[in-house]
């Protein structure tokens, strides 16, 4: 099963999809220029991968910020995981926050209120 991992940049969050050490995590700052181009083939990873893996899954989200084309990406990766979740399969999404960012707390907040997955939503310790 192959890894992804993307490195982060100014405009692109970093990605690790790494089945092998139980790492699913995206995380930074999230306004790429085609959101299609860079989210597409994480979206397939989720829905090829996910299924085969065995252990329970913690998806991790530790967004700084995103824009609206990348929130849209967001949901549909989100909402693959709930197809996954309602099929049977163990998994639980964390999503962090920084202390005093009360918009990414409050995506948080929506996201779960959106999707029917075990959500967390946490304030990132330092």
């Amino acid at each position: 099963m192959e890894t992804i991992k993307i490195q982060g940049t100014d405009d692109t969050p970093s990605v690790v999809l790494d089945p092998q050490n139980k790492v699913f995590e995206i995380g930074g700052r999230s306004m790429p220029e085609d959101v299609n181009a860079f989210y597409q083939p994480i979206i397939d990873w989720v829905e090829k991968n996910i299924p085969q893996i065995d252990d329970k899954i913690v998806f991790v989200f530790k967004m700084d910020y995103f824009n609206t084309a990348s929130s849209k990406m967001l949901l549909d990766i989100l909402v693959k995981l709930e197809d996954l979740y309602s099929d049977g399969k163990e998994i639980v999404v964390h999503w962090y926050y920084n202390e005093d960012d009360e918009d990414m707390m409050e995506a948080g907040e929506e996201y779960a209120d959106i999707v029917d997955l075990p959500f967390e939503i946490k304030e990132l310790d330092d």
